[in-house]
This record gives structure tokens, C-alpha cells and sequence, in this order.
């Protein structure tokens, strides 16, 4: 386990959601760093509510509790050094762009497949098959006898790993639309190994949400790793939705869409990877 600030892991077999559990801990006044991974999760979240089942100890789900002292603007980045760290780690375990299986079988080979990120939060192969989701959530409430700590951010991170091993593991609509490790690199992934290479990527990726230039550095590693880059895309919002061409990342890490000529900075929305028409 890496000794820096992520090597207090508290493991569990099953909890309802390691991010509930330590924004409970949060409140409680715990400091930034504490780890939690589970086998299963009962009750795991994704974006807009969404949920993912898995076989218990099949993949990688934990929560890591920081402190960044960031404007409300920023916290976002939180999510972004996450996600850059398990980038980071997934390539460390030579699985980056391997040769893989196109249906997950566990022999012969197929073409290389880079993992990277689909803006905002979701990290996918070079194919846009889902590999993982990040979440973060933040309690902006004070808390009494919490010493004037930063407000706590909790980001969660499920990692496919060992599950799917096929397609026919997965319902008919999934087929094809996610991935793991495993299919990825034509053999059973360690767990652990995946943990300790993020946990040791994150550490200096935390540090950069400390300092302006640091979280620069944050989304132009976004921009470098990002898939959404070049893709034609439709943006849903609270109240609208919009398509255009995904251009670029903004300094701040919001994406930069073309839209009938005009150049718009989403913040915060839905982005969906339009397939091209024939």
C-alpha cells in the first residue's frame, strides 16, 4: 500500500455506498485521505442516479475523502485528478492500449484499445465502451469541532475489472457498451495492484488542486486524455439540449462545443457521443 496521504484504506465486504459512509465520516471530522473500498455495494450510485451491479470482488469500488481547499468553481477538479489517476494506474498495469478481445474472449489478439476519458467523468476504451464512472459529492454544511477544516469532497470510483469477462455477461441493451479490464487485456486483472497504482497516482494529482497552476495542469491532462475531443456530441441540460463538435477543454476543465458556428463552455450537463451517420 502506498505510504502517502491515501494509506489509511478501510475495506469492507458490503455497504450500502463507501461515498455515504465517508461523508458520514466527513461530519465526523475526519481528515483528508481516509479510503474506502468494498466488495459490494448495496446501494452504489452513478450519475444522475444511476446504478451498477457487479459480482462481489469482481471490480474495483472505493471512495477517497479530500479536502481541497478550492472554490466552489473548481471542485469539479476533484473528480478530473481521480480520473487522471486511474488512467494513470490502468496504464501502469500495461493495460492502457493493449490488445484485447472484441467479445471478451480470453485468447487471440484484436486491435489496441487506449483507455482515456469521456467528458466528465466516465473513463471508456478507444471503441467509447464504459470502463468506469466517477462521482463526487461534497457536504458544504459546517460542522462543529471540525477545526475550520476545508469543506469535504468525497469522490467514488467503479472500476470494471474482472466483470464483465464477456459480453454475454451483460444484459442484451449493455452489449457493447461496456468493457472491463479483464476483456481488455485478455486475462484476469489484479485488484489490488489496480488499487495501489491509483491510490499512489492520486496522491500527487491531489496536490495540484492546491495551487492555480496545479489545477491547470489537472485539465490539460484532462484535455490530453479526453475522448470526447473531436466527437460529434448532444448536450443535455437542465431545461435544454443542444449538438455541435466537441473542440477542445477549457483552462478551468469545462468542454468546449462548436454548435451552428457559435463556441459554448458547458459546465455541467449530460454529454452523449453521437454515433456518425452513414
Amino acid at each position: 500500500m502506498p505510504q502517502n496521504r491515501f494509506a489509511e484504506v478501510r475495506r469492507f465486504e458490503s455497504i450500502d455506498s463507501t461515498n455515504r459512509y465517508l461523508l458520514d465520516e466527513a461530519r465526523a471530522g475526519a481528515a483528508e485521505g481516509v479510503v474506502a473500498v468494498a466488495d459490494h455495494q448495496t446501494a452504489g450510485r452513478g450519475r444522475l442516479g444511476r446504478s451498477w451491479e457487479a459480482p462481489p470482488g469482481a471490480n474495483l469500488l472505493l471512495s477517497v475523502l479530500l479536502r481541497p481547499a478550492l472554490d466552489p468553481a473548481d471542485r469539479h477538479l476533484a473528480t478530473t485528478a481521480v480520473a487522471l489517476a486511474a488512467v494513470d494506474a490502468i496504464g501502469a498495469l500495461g493495460i492502457g492500449s493493449v490488445q484485447g478481445t472484441r467479445d471478451g474472449r480470453e485468447s487471440g489478439p484484436s486491435t489496441p484499445r487506449a483507455v482515456g476519458i469521456k467528458w466528465p467523468n466516465d473513463l471508456v476504451d478507444g471503441s467509447g465502451r464504459k470502463l468506469a464512472g466517477v462521482l463526487a459529492e461534497t457536504d458544504l454544511l459546517p460542522v462543529a469541532g471540525s477545526g475550520g477544516l476545508p469543506a469535504p469532497i468525497v469522490v467514488g470510483i467503479g472500476i470494471n475489472v474482472n466483470w464483465p469477462a464477456g459480453d454475454a455477461d451483460l444484459p442484451p441493451e449493455l452489449r457493447g457498451l461496456a468493457v472491463s479490464l479483464r476483456m481488455l487485456a485478455g486475462a484476469p486483472v489484479d485488484r489490488e495492484a489496480l488499487l495501489d497504482g491509483l491510490l499512489a497516482a492520486l496522491d500527487p494529482r491531489t496536490a495540484e488542486l492546491g495551487t492555480p497552476a496545479g489545477r491547470q495542469r489537472l485539465s490539460r491532462g484532462l484535455a490530453a486524455a479526453c475522448t470526447t475531443i473531436g466527437t460529434r456530441v448532444r448536450v443535455d441540460l437542465t431545461d435544454s439540449s443542444f449538438e455541435g463538435t466537441a473542440t477542445g477543454i477549457s483552462p478551468e476543465g469545462h468542454l468546449i462545443v462548436t454548435s451552428d458556428g457559435d463556441t459554448k463552455t458547458v459546465v455541467a450537463g449530460d454529454v452523449v457521443h453521437l454515433r456518425p451517420t452513414a
